[in-house]
């Protein structure tokens, strides 16, 4: 399978922007930002997301790739929980905490959709 750029990846430019947004989060909202814990956890699995999608995209073998591609689920779901965490103790709107969660939603379908057509399974 001929390959494009991991930066050509859709999924990985979207995955790429809710870093840029997850730090803007972190930098502007002053309580999130003094929650050093809770703010470096979120800033490690949102850029783990957009480097494991890049890290497995530059991979050899497809079946290496789509273990990196886990790798960036797995990361997207402790984001989502950080997230979720941050918004019940009243660290997020809801309409931040609601536009991050459709951003993960579909950062996430992308993501598996592009581990079934890297497996072979269209």
């Amino acid at each position: 399978m001929s390959r494009i750029g991991f930066k050509d990846l859709i999924v990985w430019q979207k995955a790429k922007n809710l870093a840029v947004f997850i730090y803007s989060i972190t930098v502007q909202n002053k309580v999130l930002s003094q929650d050093y814990g809770l703010r470096d956890q979120l800033r490690r699995s949102v850029v783990s997301v957009a480097s494991n999608l890049a890290e497995g995209d530059e991979r050899n073998t497809d079946k290496d790739s789509v273990r990196f591609f886990y790798i960036a689920k797995g990361s997207l779901a402790e984001l989502r929980t950080q997230i979720e965490i941050a918004y019940e103790i009243g660290y997020l709107e809801k309409d931040v905490f609601d536009k991050l969660e459709t951003e993960c939603e579909e950062v996430g379908k992308m993501m598996g959709r592009l581990i079934k057509v890297r497996q072979g399974r269209n």
